[in-house]
């Protein structure tokens, strides 16, 4: 019996799968022509597939020219579906195995080039710069005008240690040629660690795990314990998440919340409607929750953010999302590949569709150089002359020895106080954050690089502060 398998991630460097589930039956609604008008098409094929096989000026083989017409037939639908010959398909298998040889950057077909959604973290793609919109003109100095997807990606896999060239056409720039090594390439579950005010920082860079949801509660346990038990919030990061498997963007939104929807499914037929619900049981038990987005966060991971976003148990921050809110059904053909086919599109609880659109975060924060200024020594109420002095002020040590002549031990001590709070310090220099997920390195001034993520610590320690206050 034919399998089929859904996603909700583009066609990727990662292809991404799903669990098997029986192949569903043909349309019931008659499809547009009559049976007399589809013979006659299937004839006009035939008559061109013979033309060519006879008079093209260089031999063809015959498997050839009925692959590029199926590639063609699915690429015109939509950038999502796409034909894999038998090469790609076990290649793809292969991938679902957690690791590949590649450069590990998710892409989408764009008017016959390539355009990269996101860089996956630590991989020879993030590490050379390249950056989510940015548009794949030509490999190894090959244009790839009117390339196919799967025949792009096909050329940017490979052996581990060989070397690839990227034209890249990024918006205001000129076209540039980036080089790169291929790597293998491990697909990352879940990361996470404790930042400031014990706030939990979780994130995932795709959800191509087939036990993500899993991965994800032992993660959250293990940060618990190394808090002490005491956690003081929570953010998901979920930027650059080119998306993945859809049961496990349920099972990540189910382990966040206690009842309700998460998402529905919606195909071709009025019928045709899927719902998924989420079960008792929250593992953060309402611990407040900030979940970061930006341009690539796509598919299975705005399946997430708009889950919680829907139910309001967490606030999104960031930029607007990707807007890919389409189901691919992976069908396998008999000794030929498969077909990764668009079949449905999905819906947020609410029922909104994000495709095209994407999600607007509940607070825009757009990705920011931060700067530490300084205004000079300005003073303060205890520097002004004949100022109160306070109660509550701990009482100052009498020195062992009286200052010298014309020394005034009060205002030096003033004067010092005014100096380190004052003074110029010498890490004023900008620290550059970008949309970068990682926020984990410092600048010298101890200012957090990832400015989105500095933002969404603040919210949650602002949240803490005023539950506090309430239950005093």
């Amino acid at each position: 019996m034919m399998r089929q398998k859904l996603l909700v991630a583009g066609a990727i460097v990662l292809t991404l799968l799903g669990p098997a589930v029986a192949a569903p039956p043909a349309d019931p609604q008659a499809p547009v022509g009559t049976s007399a008008d589809t013979y006659k098409a299937l004839n006009l094929f035939a008559e061109v597939f013979e033309r060519v096989r006879q008079d093209y000026v260089e031999p063809v083989q015959d498997d050839q020219l009925v692959e590029n017409a199926i590639s063609g037939m699915l690429t015109s639908l939509d950038p999502h579906s796409s034909y894999m010959n038998s090469k790609n398909y076990k290649a793809m298998q292969v991938e679902q195995k957690g690791e590949f040889g590649g450069l590990g950057v998710e892409v989408v077909g764009d008017n016959g080039f390539v355009r990269i959604v996101a860089p996956m973290d630590d991989t020879p793609g993030a590490k050379a710069g390249l950056k989510s919109g940015d548009l794949i003109i030509a490999i190894d100095g090959d244009s790839l005008n009117n390339s196919t997807l799967d025949e792009a990606v096909d050329k940017m896999r490979g052996p581990p240690n060989t070397s690839i060239k990227l034209t890249i056409k990024r918006e205001g720039q000129a076209p540039f040629d980036v080089a790169l090594t291929r790597a293998v390439i491990h697909v990352a579950a879940v990361r996470g660690r404790i930042e400031r005010e014990n706030i939990a920082y979780i994130r995932i860079p795709s959800f191509l795990p087939e036990h993500l949801g899993t991965e994800l509660e032992a993660k959250f346990k293990d940060l618990k314990a190394q808090a002490g038990g005491k956690l003081g919030g929570l953010v998901l990061d979920l930027r650059a998440d080119p998306g993945g498997l859809l049961d496990q963007a349920i099972a990540v939104s189910d382990d966040f919340l206690d009842h309700g929807e998460i998402v529905s499914t919606r195909g071709r037929r009025p019928d045709d409607v899927q719902r998924y619900n989420a079960h008792p049981g929250d593992i953060t038990n309402g611990l407040p929750m900030v979940v970061l987005i930006d341009g690539g966060t796509a598919s299975a991971s705005e399946i997430v953010a708009g889950a919680l976003q829907d139910h309001h148990r967490a606030v999104v921050l960031g930029t607007r999302s990707f807007g890919k809110g389409s189901v691919q059904t992976i069908i396998p053909l008999p000794g030929a590949g498969a077909m990764r086919l668009t079949t449905a599109r999905y819906f947020t609880p609410s029922g909104r569709s994000i495709q095209g659109s994407g999600i607007d975060p509940d607070i825009m924060v757009e990705p920011a150089k931060v700067e530490k200024i300084s205004l000079g020594e300005r003073p303060h109420e205890s520097d002004l002359k004949g100022a109160l002095k306070n109660p509550n002020a701990p009482v100052a040590k009498k020195p062992d020895a009286a200052p010298g002549p014309g020394a005034d031990a009060g205002s030096n001590k003033d004067k010092d106080s005014v100096s380190k709070d004052a003074a110029p310090a010498k890490d004023n220099a900008q620290v550059s954050t970008g949309p970068g997920p990682s926020g984990e390195q410092v600048a010298a001034n101890g200012l957090p690089e990832d400015y989105q993520l500095s933002r969404a610590l603040d919210l949650l320690k602002g949240v803490a502060l005023f539950n506090n206050k309430a239950v005093d």
